[in-house]
C-alpha cells in the first residue's frame, strides 16, 4: 500500500488546503476526498496517495495516533456512511494505543521496600552523549558530562528521601539547633569515621575530615571569582534588608558547624553539598590562584592520580572512545548482608554522540539500558523478548518527569541596541509566545501522547503544590495576536509581523545538538510562530558553546533547554530565580533587581524561605508561583513519561522506576549464571 503523512488535516475548502500546503512538506499535497458527505480535503504523500473514504467533521485537525498500526487503520480502511469513525473514535483509538504500550511495560514505583542482598561482580556498561570537559570538581558545576563521569568519585552529605519527605544521613549525620529567642540556626554535620580518599591499585588513604569540606566551601564556593552555584547560598538577607553570611565552623576532625544568621525553613537543603577533597586543590590555589585551580585534573591527567571517596575510581579514558572505572573497595556503603556497594565490579561508559547507535547498541546488548526516545518506544516495548535477534530485556515506565523543557528569551541589556530585547523585556510579547506555544500538538507529535502539559509552577512532589495555581496562557494563536497588538505589533499586507517600528520580528532559537526531541520541538514551534508572522530560526548549538553563551557572553536570543532538579523544595533554584543569581538566565547577576516583578520575587523567595511554619510560608509561595507564571520568563513545555529498559542479565529485584524517587539502581547486580 502507498505510505501516507501520519498527520491527517481536514479542512474546509481547497482554498484553506492551499494555505496549509504553504507551509507542509514538500511531498505533501492536498487532495479532495471521494465520498465525503462535504468537501473536505485530506494532506496525503503526492507520490503515493492513498486516500481514507471516512467523512470527518471539517475545520479539525485528527491528532497523530501513537501507533503505526493505527495510522494505516485509519488511512487504509474503507468506511461507510454508517461506520464513520467521529473525533472521539479517534481519540480513542489514540488512547488505546498508548495503552497498549503501557501494558507492555513494568509499572513499579519505590514504595521504601527493603533492598534484596546481592553478589558482587560483572561489568556494567553504560553510555555517555560526549567526552567529558575535565575530571575537575568546579567544573562539573557548569558540564553536565563532567558532572556525570566526577560524580563516581564523590558523595553527598545527606539524602533526600522524597517518599517520606525526610532528609536521611548519607557520608555524614546532622543535627539542627534553633535558638528562637536570637533566631539563629545552626546545623552540626558529623562525618562518618570509614570515609577515605583514595588512589587506584595504592595502599594509600587519606581520611575525610572537616578541614576538606571548609576548604571548599570557603576557597572554592565561597570565593566570588570561581562563580561557582553553590556562592550565592551562603548569603541570607536579613529582616532589616542586608546581607549576611553563613560562616562555617571546625568542631572537630569529623565535626563542622555551619551558623545561620536566622532562621531558615531548609537549612539542610542551603548547606549539604558533596563531599570534596582539599587535597591537590589546595596546593594549585595557593601556587596559581583561580586559573591552577580551574587547570587541575584536565582530561590529560592519568585518571590514577585522581583521588575517590566514592563508590568508584576512574582507571580509564581514552578519548572519543571510554571511560573505565574500578569497584572502590574502601567505600563506606553496605548492604543488609554486609557486602561493598556497589555490586560490579567494573563500569565501562562508552562515548556515543548518536541515538541511533545507542539504540542500536541495547538492542544487541551492547549497553545494559536505554531510555527511549518516543519513536523507539512501539517497537522497544513490542520485542523484549528479543525474539532471537537480539539481547532480551524489561521496559519500565513511570508516571512523568517532574522536570521540563522550558522556552526562554534573553532579555540582558548587554544587548539592548539590537531588536529582539525590545520585544523579550516587554510581558505581553512572552505571554504570546506562550500563546503560542501548542502542547498538544508536541506532546502528540514528539512524544507520541506520552506527555502531559506543564502548567503549574512547583510540581506535586512540592508540599506547596496548589492545583488552583496554574498557567493562564495556554495555547490560543488569536489571542496572542492580540496580545502582540497592544505592544504595537501588527501584520503587513504580506503576512509578516512587524513592530511599532516596522522591524520584522525574527530571531534565534538556539537547541542542543545532539538532541534531536530539541529540534522536533524547535521545528512545531517556528511553525507555529510562522502562522502568525513571525520567523524564528532554528540554531543547532553545541551544549559547551550554549553554556558558554549562558555564563560569560550572553549573546543568545531564545533557546529550548531542561534544568535538572525539580523545585521538591521551593527554595530550590537560589541561583536561578533570584535576580542576582549567575544562572538567571535571562538577565543574571543584577546588582539591583532590573524589573519590579523580579524585585518582588527576590522578597517573596526570601520571606518564603524564612519561614518555618508552612501555612504562613504558603502565602509567600502562592504568589510567588503565580508572578512567575504571569511574567513568563521560562515557558515550560511538557512533562514526558518517562520508559527505561534493563538487560534481563541483571537482576531486576532490586530495580524501581517513578517520578518521585527516580530511576534505582544502586543495588542492581548480575543474575546467577543458569
Amino acid at each position: 500500500m502507498g505510505e501516507v503523512h501520519t498527520e491527517i488535516t481536514v479542512v474546509h475548502n481547497g482554498d484553506q488546503a492551499r494555505q496549509l500546503m504553504e507551509s507542509a512538506p514538500v511531498d505533501t499535497g492536498a487532495y479532495p476526498l471521494e465520498g465525503a458527505e462535504t468537501e473536505v480535503f485530506e494532506f496525503s504523500c503526492k507520490s503515493k496517495a492513498v486516500f481514507s473514504r471516512c467523512a470527518a467533521p471539517t475545520g479539525r485537525v485528527l491528532k497523530k495516533p501513537l501507533l503505526l498500526p493505527l495510522i494505516a487503520a485509519l488511512a487504509f480502511s474503507a468506511c461507510s456512511k454508517e461506520s464513520e469513525l467521529s473525533l472521539e473514535d479517534l481519540a480513542s483509538l489514540e488512547m488505546r494505543g498508548i495503552n497498549e504500550i503501557i501494558e507492555k511495560t513494568v509499572s513499579k514505583p519505590w514504595n521504601g521496600e527493603d533492598f534484596v542482598p546481592g553478589k558482587t561482580g560483572g561489568t556494567w556498561t553504560g553510555v555517555i552523549s560526549q567526552d567529558p570537559k575535565s575530571f575537575n570538581l568546579l567544573i562539573a558545576e557548569q558540564d553536565n558530562v563532567t558532572s556525570a563521569v566526577t560524580s563516581y568519585m564523590i558523595d553527598y552529605l545527606v539524602d533526600y528521601d522524597s517518599l517520606i519527605r525526610e532528609w536521611k544521613p548519607r557520608a555524614a549525620s546532622f543535627d539542627i539547633s534553633v535558638n528562637e529567642a536570637e533566631d539563629t540556626l545552626d546545623v552540626i554535620y558529623t562525618l562518618r569515621d570509614d570515609l577515605y580518599w583514595t588512589w587506584y591499585e595504592s595502599d594509600r588513604r587519606i581520611k575525610v575530615t572537616s578541614d576538606d569540606i571548609i576548604f571548599w566551601y570557603n576557597e572554592i564556593r565561597g570565593d566570588p571569582q570561581f562563580q561557582s552555584s553553590g556562592y550565592y547560598q551562603q548569603f541570607l538577607e536579613m529582616a532589616d534588608g542586608n546581607e549576611a553570611h553563613v560562616d562555617i565552623e571546625k568542631i572537630d576532625d569529623l565535626r563542622f558547624v555551619f551558623h545561620f544568621p536566622r532562621i531558615v525553613a531548609e537549612p539542610l537543603l542551603a548547606t549539604n553539598m558533596n563531599v570534596m577533597p582539599r587535597y591537590g586543590y589546595e596546593e594549585a590555589k595557593k601556587q596559581n590562584g583561580v586559573q591552577g585551580v580551574m587547570d587541575i585534573y584536565g582530561v590529560n591527567t592519568d585518571p590514577k592520580l585522581i583521588p575517590s571517596c566514592g563508590k568508584y575510581h576512574l582507571i580509564e579514558y581514552t578519548t572519543g572512545q571510554r571511560l573505565v572505572y574500578k569497584r572502590n573497595p574502601n567505600y563506606w556503603e553496605k548492604d543488609a548482608a554486609s557486602v561493598s556497594l556497589p555490586y560490579p565490579e567494573e563500569e565501562v561508559l562508552r562515548i556515543i554522540p548518536d541515538e541511533n547507535t545507542e539504540y542500536l547498541l541495547f538492542k544487541e546488548g551492547e549497553i545494559e539500558s536505554y531510555v527511549s526516545r518516543p519513536e523507539d518506544l512501539d517497537e522497544l516495548a513490542s520485542n523484549q523478548q528479543g525474539n532471537g535477534r537480539g539481547a532480551e530485556y524489561t521496559v519500565y515506565n513511570n508516571e512523568g518527569s517532574q522536570n521540563a523543557n522550558f522556552w526562554t528569551f534573553n532579555q540582558n541589556p548587554k544587548n539592548k541596541d539590537k531588536p529582539f530585547y525590545d520585544w523579550f523585556t516587554k510581558t505581553e510579547f512572552r505571554q504570546a509566545m506562550s500563546r503560542l506555544l501548542n502542547r498538544d500538538r508536541i506532546i502528540n507529535q514528539v512524544f507520541r501522547g506520552l506527555a502531559m502539559p506543564k502548567l503549574h509552577f512547583f510540581p506535586e512532589t512540592n508540599r506547596y503544590y496548589d492545583e488552583n495555581i496554574r498557567l493562564r496562557y495556554e495555547y490560543d494563536p488569536d489571542q496572542a495576536v492580540q496580545l502582540l497588538s497592544s505592544i504595537g505589533m501588527t501584520r503587513d499586507a504580506s503576512g509578516v509581523m512587524r513592530d511599532s517600528q516596522g522591524r520584522a520580528v525574527e530571531f534565534n532559537l538556539a537547541i542542543q545538538s545532539d538532541n534531536t526531541v530539541y529540534n522536533d520541538i524547535a521545528s512545531i514551534i517556528a511553525d507555529e510562530l510562522s502562522r502568525v508572522g513571525i520567523k524564528a530560526n532554528i540554531r543547532v548549538v553545541d551544549f559547551q558553546k550554549l553554556v558558554e553563551q549562558l555564563f560569560e557572553t550572553w549573546d543568545w536570543e531564545s533557546l529550548l533547554m531542561l534544568l535538572s532538579g525539580s523545585n521538591t523544595f521551593p527554595s530550590q533554584g537560589s541561583n536561578v530565580w533570584a535576580s542576582s543569581g549567575n544562572f538567571h538566565m535571562w538577565h543574571p547577576q543584577q546588582k539591583s533587581p532590573a524589573t519590579e516583578w523580579e524585585a518582588r520575587i527576590d522578597y517573596l523567595y526570601n520571606e518564603g524561605a524564612y519561614t518555618v511554619d508552612p501555612v504562613k510560608a504558603k502565602v509567600f509561595w502562592d504568589e510567588y508561583q503565580r508572578i512567575i507564571l504571569e511574567q513568563c520568563p521560562l515557558i515550560y513545555l511538557a512533562r514526558v513519561r518517562g520508559f527505561f529498559a534493563l538487560n534481563n542479565r541483571w537482576d531486576q529485584r532490586n530495580v524501581y522506576y517513578d517520578n518521585k524517587s527516580g530511576l534505582q539502581l544502586t543495588h542492581v547486580f548480575l543474575k546467577e549464571p543458569m
